[in-house]
């Protein structure tokens, strides 16, 4: 059984079109197959590919992935056609259209990481709610100390500009000894 790094392939995943994507290049290298031999594969099996699951970058994304390496490498540059990306789902699919052993093997590990980071996610997702709520509890918590505060104030400035109350009900005479 062939095993890539869980980190190499993190590297290899991009945010493209609002999904988890990777590129046809680097799962080629993965699956230790040609990337033309990818892309073969995939034209002959197009059916399978919706554009959920598969789609071809634009020039301007294309453009915008090679200026996030400091260096071009030749996969960049060279090629004659825009890359193809696949989401989670199109690499799932791959496995039925690739059949050797390795090509299986990693792809069961890619789809393992792809649920991985979903699942970190949610994980995320939940705790940010969570602290949100808190700070909409802080926040009515804060509002109401400061109308307390406002409170205190305006009964203390009243009581200060107040005339002197006059005591009422029975006087009683102090005795002289």
């Amino acid at each position: 059984m062939v095993t890539v790094s869980d980190e190499t392939i993190m590297n290899q995943i991009y945010y493209m079109r609002g999904q988890k994507v990777m590129i046809d290049r680097d799962i080629a290298e993965l699956y230790g197959v040609e990337t033309k031999r990818l892309k073969e594969s995939v034209k002959r099996n197009i059916d399978r590919f919706p554009d959920d699951f598969m789609f071809e970058m634009n020039q301007v994304e294309f453009q915008n992935l090679r200026s996030q390496f400091a260096t071009s490498r030749s996969e960049h540059g060279g090629s004659r056609y825009l890359p193809m990306v696949f989401t989670e789902q199109g690499i799932a699919m791959l496995s039925s259209v690739l059949d050797s052993k390795r090509a299986i093997s990693v792809n069961i590990q890619i789809i393992r990481i792809f649920t991985r980071i979903r699942q970190m996610l949610l994980d995320n997702t939940e705790v940010r709610l969570a602290i949100e709520k808190i700070e909409r509890k802080t926040e009515n918590n804060t509002k109401n100390i400061e109308l307390l505060f406002q409170y205190f104030d305006e009964t203390s400035e009243k009581k200060q500009t107040a005339k002197p109350i006059r005591k009422i009900g029975y006087k009683i005479s102090k005795k002289k000894k």
